[in-house]
């Protein structure tokens, strides 16, 4: 599989994990968010499962070997991040969301450079600052004012964030070798399982929902999760945490143009910021040969004229 073509799914799980931020409203409106998340990854393992036997993945031999790895992994990126998700939208806005999680890469940047010893590289640190400006205008609409309060919601958002950081970086190194569809069936079977568990020692109990509450979850649990969560699996392996975690930044971007189809047009300053989003994220694609070229050869020069100097 070609670099591009990794690019491209990473591009395509932060689509639709923007999608999730706009399909969240009409499921909580008929579901708990404890029924919600473990009703989206029983029906998402389900699936996942049925395709990894479709392809006759080895999958009892991987869950032998490596149970705890995917109960680990399912504990940080499927029950804790969905969770505090779910609780979140509750009393926060989807805009509001989208910005806290599109600070993930920078996170998982500084929790890869302290737990995997992953030093930062230079398009890294140059794209982060450039592609959290554009978020920060495209979900403020150009009012940073609008950025300078945090609610309850805001807050579990953060601690939604961090979970997910943590998984990206415990992916990046634990994830075992082999099929990312085996992988991932059984991270989502481990965190599907923990959902269940939680949501049948709650006090909620789970309603029929209506009809667009159905269509937004066979949504959610098609594109959201399963798709979303195989190709994220595919970028970590290829492109490591923090270089994958950058394209987090598309999810607000994703999630406003999605919203147009409600009825709201992009304003000038999403458009400017959604711009800077790109700007960001193209940084972050560049090769690492070619800013250590241009650093030697910016190097070299100096060098050439202090020589010519004396």
């Amino acid at each position: 599989m070609g670099i591009i073509t990794v690019y491209l799914l990473v591009t395509l799980s932060a689509f639709f994990w923007g999608a999730n931020f706009v399909l969240a409203a009409p499921i909580l409106a008929d579901l708990p968010p404890l029924w919600a998340a473990a009703i989206r990854f029983m029906l998402g393992a389900t699936l996942m499962l049925v395709i990894a036997l479709v392809r006759r993945e080895e999958m009892i031999c991987l869950v032998k070997r490596h149970a705890t790895i995917y109960l680990m992994l399912g504990t940080a990126g499927i029950t804790g991040f969905n969770l505090l998700f779910f609780y979140a939208l509750q009393s926060t806005s989807a805009n509001s969301a989208a910005l806290i999680m599109a600070t993930n890469p920078l996170m998982t940047a500084l929790l890869a450079a302290a737990f995997l010893k992953e030093r930062p590289k230079t398009q890294h640190l140059l794209a982060l600052p450039v592609a959290l400006m554009g978020v920060a205008v495209v979900i403020s609409n150009g009012k940073m004012s609008h950025l300078s309060s945090f609610a309850r919601g805001d807050m579990l958002m953060l601690a939604a964030n961090l979970s997910w950081a943590m998984y990206n970086v415990l992916a990046s190194r634990y994830m075992p070798k082999g099929s990312a569809i085996a992988n991932t069936s059984w991270i989502m079977t481990a965190g599907a399982i923990l959902l269940f568990l939680a949501a049948m020692s709650s006090d909620t109990h789970a309603q029929l929902p209506g009809s667009k509450a159905i269509l937004f979850m066979s949504v959610m649990v098609i594109g959201g999760t399963v798709m979303a969560y195989l190709f994220w699996s595919i970028g970590l392996a290829r492109l490591g945490a923090a270089r994958t975690a950058i394209f987090l930044n598309l999810i607000p971007v994703f999630a406003i143009l999605i919203g147009t189809f409600t009825g709201s047009p992009p304003s000038a300053a999403q458009l400017v910021g959604g711009l800077l989003v790109l700007g960001g994220i193209s940084i972050s694609m560049l090769p690492s040969g070619r800013l250590s070229t241009d650093t030697k050869t910016n190097a070299r020069g100096k060098r050439i004229t202090a020589q010519f100097s004396r």
